[in-house]
């Protein structure tokens, strides 16, 4: 249709008045704290879960890394012994999903104590698609996921809306998600012991 009109070819294409409608954008929700403490950290409420699949279920509550780069760390990106232990997502063997997503998130909480069970990384699912179905197949049998709209990936956009009510600045926020700035990034950003400290008080 561009061409059409730029070129004035005058042609009578058959689908030019029609346009695609765009709808609601479908949110996927966040996991309540409450939910997320009594329910998904309850004693017991994971065990059936493998171990590699359940460690990186933890270690999205409190880092809100998105379940492929947790999958994929390799155990120079996992730093436990640093001053402030941490994970360092990095295009190490595979694709970022932008440029933005190469970070450092500190581990805290439940997260923490994932990884120092695995300090390695997962090998189970470090070249495989199968981790997000296992983990939702096993939340929605055991009655784990808030709403049918729930998954795995809620526990992400949960730890977006703990950052957000705990008043962390935007740019810390992006930092930590991976995401884009609406503005030009300006210096180095906060460091690792500042993102900690700013992260503590929401860690569970």
């Amino acid at each position: 249709r561009t061409v059409n009109k730029m070129k004035r070819l005058g042609l009578d294409l058959p689908l030019s008045d029609l346009s695609f409608k765009e709808g609601d954008k479908k949110t996927r929700p966040a996991f309540s704290i409450d939910w997320i403490q009594n329910k998904l950290l309850a004693p017991g409420a994971l065990d059936g879960l493998n171990t590699e699949a359940r460690a990186i279920l933890l270690g999205m509550v409190n880092t809100g890394y998105r379940p492929s780069e947790g999958q994929g760390l390799l155990r120079d990106q996992i730093r436990l012994d640093h001053a402030v232990p941490h994970i360092s997502i990095e295009p190490v063997g595979r694709q970022l999903k932008s440029q933005y997503s190469k970070r450092k998130i500190p581990l805290l909480g439940v997260s923490l104590e994932a990884f120092k069970q695995f300090p390695d990384g997962f090998p189970r699912y470090r070249d495989s698609a199968g981790l997000s179905n296992t983990v939702n197949k096993y939340l929605r049998t055991n009655g784990l996921l808030e709403s049918d709209g729930h998954s795995m990936y809620s526990l992400r956009h949960s730890f977006e809306d703990r950052m957000l009510r705990a008043g962390v600045d935007e740019r810390i926020r992006r930092d930590v998600f991976g995401h884009a700035l609406n503005r030009e990034r300006y210096g180095g950003g906060a460091d690792l012991e500042m993102v900690r400290d700013l992260l503590k008080p929401l860690a569970l």
